[in-house]
Parts: structure tokens; sequence; C-alpha cells
């Protein structure tokens, strides 16, 4: 599928055209991620009984403003030992693909403008989703350089910490896309939204039977480096993560791009399994409709993980790289078998989705056997390694006396 933009050429009210789509898309995504740090503080704040911003304009929407305006004037720090390029590069690569992956997003339907039918999307090209998977994969050399490019110990442990979660959990986010497209028969976002358009039942989220769309949440949150996963900024141990060293604007570059990426993170999921603008329409100001539905879609991601950060406890790395490499991955590769095995026939899903279940149940239970000998072994180590008693009464041993040398109290 093409655009429709470009079906009669490329000329001078094209090129216009073009432009405007780029920059409203990106004057509205800077405003939304302003919003969208209002909201979280605020719903946050709501969760736990206080007020949240309040002060910097009504109901403390400019809150986000005066903070970035603040962070704006800040002294621009730059560690003796730091790289100077690549530390000024990673901020972008953290900021810019979450603007870049936002392009392929289908907002809407299609408008008329100057005779051209225009789609409301900045972009709509054949591999959307290959684009889509790419741009993910350079935000991981953004926080893996910035914690590299520092010149210290405590970025550099947030930046691999980082680096091996959004590696881990890519492999299973990558499957769920792969199963959305088998399922699409398309690489296009606007294909994927228009085989979900003609019933509520068609979305992939039913469709797809709920679990690509469960593991897909989990590893977007996983790679957002949100809680419950946000283990390269563990405060407790790394002082701040991997942008520990980093202040001013380019401080506020890497904390923009965490909240960008919730919002396209959140499209890109309604896009995926809910539909993108699909809803019920009505007569008044149709192309409106699509919108709206796209952007209350979006709001309640957005508010789903907002709710998970209040609620959940941050996760143990090695819990973290659990989840990932032994349930995510192989649950997500076996869903993909058995939802390609549904399409070529209900014999192959059925006969799949069974084997799936057996092999799941042995691996089950070969790990419960596994770790029940751990513990007996580790059990009869502990043991073996207890004193024996001495023959002369003496369980605890000799005592050692030179602590109350002085005190008067030995010979009491």
């Amino acid at each position: 599928m093409s655009d429709p933009l470009f079906a009669h050429g490329v000329g001078l009210a094209v090129i216009l055209i073009v432009l405007v789509k780029v920059v409203v898309a990106f004057a509205a995504l800077l405003v939304c991620t302003m919003l969208m740090v209002w909201f979280e503080r605020k719903v946050i704040s709501d969760m736990q009984n206080r007020i949240g911003p309040n002060r910097a304009g009504p109901y403390g929407l400019l809150q986000s403003l005066a903070d970035g305006t603040k962070l704006f004037f800040k002294e621009d720090l730059l560690p003796e030992k730091a790289d100077r390029f690549v530390f000024r590069l990673a901020p972008l690569l953290a900021v810019i693909p979450a603007f870049l992956i936002f392009a392929v997003v289908p907002v809407g339907g299609v408008v008329t403008i100057a005779h051209h039918v225009v789609e409301l999307q900045v972009a709509d090209p054949p591999m959307g989703i290959l684009y889509l998977l790419a741009l993910s994969s350079v935000a991981v050399y953004g926080v893996m350089l910035a914690g590299w490019s520092s010149g210290s110990k405590y970025p550099l442990l947030g930046s691999v910490r980082a680096s091996a979660q959004m590696i881990s959990y890519e492999a299973a986010l990558g499957l769920t896309v792969v199963t959305v497209v088998l399922e699409s028969h398309s690489l296009s976002t606007r294909a994927i939204i228009q085989s979900q358009s003609h019933h509520f039942w068609q979305w992939n989220v039913l469709r797809l039977g709920i679990v690509p769309f469960a593991i897909f949440m989990i590893a977007s949150t996983a790679e957002m480096n949100r809680p419950p996963f946000d283990l390269a900024e563990g405060e407790s141990e790394l002082g701040g993560g991997f942008n520990t060293e980093y202040s001013s604007l380019r401080f506020a570059l890497f904390y923009l791009a965490e909240f960008m990426n919730t919002i396209t993170m959140s499209a890109v999921a309604v896009t995926l399994f809910f539909g993108g603008p699909d809803g019920p329409g009505f007569h008044v100001v149709r192309w409106l409709w699509p919108i709206l539905w796209f952007l209350g879609k979006t709001v309640a991601f957005c508010y789903v993980q907002v709710w998970i950060r209040a609620s959940l406890p941050r996760m143990r790395y090695d819990q973290l790289m659990d989840l990932g490499w032994k349930r995510l991955i192989p649950l997500s590769l076996g869903w993909l078998l058995v939802v390609a095995g549904f399409i070529v026939s209900v014999a192959w899903g059925a006969a799949l989705f069974g084997a799936g279940v057996l092999a799941a149940v042995l691996l089950y239970q070969s790990i419960r056997v596994g770790r029940r000998r751990r513990e007996s072994l580790a059990a009869a180590m502990a043991a073996a390694a207890v004193p024996r008693p001495r023959p002369g009464g003496n369980r605890q041993g000799p005592v050692d006396l030179r602590p109350l040398a002085g005190t008067g109290k030995v010979g009491t």
C-alpha cells in the first residue's frame, strides 16, 4: 500500500503538505509530552493522597513549562574525563527515535486538502513496522553511550544494566509485533489498522488471544525503563543511573525522551492491537471522530502506565532478566507458532497449541525438580558445615577475653 498523497507525483503543494504534517506532528507530540509530565504527577499524587503541582498556571498545567525553562538556564556541566562528542550526542540518540517512531502512527483517517487525499500520519512507508523496530533499537545506543562517555563508574553501570535490559525485552517485543504482522498480512501501519476496522471484535487484541498484547505491554514498559523495570536508574545503588553526570538541557532531553516514549509506545499499542483510530463515527464532522477515538485510547494507555508506576515496586535485576529470557521470549515464540498454525488450518493450530502446553508443563516440572535438588543440596552442605560439639561439653568453643581486658570484668 502506497501513500495516496504521492499518487500523482511530487509538486509544490505535496511538499508543503508534508512539511505541515511534520511541523504539526512535532509540535503536537512536544505539547503532549509536557502534558504527560503534568498528568503523571497529578495522577500519582491523587493515588497517594497528595496535592501535586498546583502553583504554575491553572491546576498546575504550566509546571512542566516552568521546570523546562529552569533546566534550560542551568549550567551545562561537562565532566573532565568525558568523551565530549559522544557525551553531547547521546541525549539526541535517546529523544530523536521517539519523534521518528510517532511519524508512522496513524492518528486519524484521510482528509482532502487542495484536491490531494492526505492520510493523517506523517508517513506511511510499506515497511513501517521494520522502521519502528529499527528505531526502537537505536534508543539503546543513546543510553549506552551516555553512561560510557561520562567517564564515571556509576553511569557506566547504569548504562550496562539498561542496554542488557532493553536488548533482552526487545526480542519479546519483536516477536509480538511479528505476530501482528502475520495476522494482518502487511508491514504498513495503515494496512494494520484497516485490517481491524470492520468490527471491534476484529481488533488484534482479541484475534490474537490477548497474550501477545500482554507481552507487548510488559516488554515495552521494560524497553522504556519505566517502573517496575527502572533498574537503570536505581537511586539506592547507582545514584541516578546512566544520566548521573548530565545537567541542564541535556538532562532535560533524557527526561523528555522517557515521557515521549510513553506516549509513542501507547500510540503504537493502540495501532497494533486496538484498531488505531477505529471506532463508531457520526455524520457531523466525520474526519474528527477517528482522531478523538485515537486520542481517547492513547490517553487510556498512558493512564495504565502511570497506574503501574504508582502501584508496583521495583524488581530485582535477576528477576528482571529471568522474566525476559525464561518466560516472555519462550511464551511469545510459542504463541507465534500457534498463530501461524491457526492461519494455516484449525487442526494445525490446535496441534501446536497442545504441543506448546505439554512442553510448558514438562519444562515447569523440570525446573521445579531442579530447584528442589538445589535446595536439598544447599541444605546438606549447610548441615555439613555446622561445627560439631567438643567432648568437654563446650558447644560454643573458647571464649575470646581480649575485648574485656582492662575492664575489671575478666575475673567476675
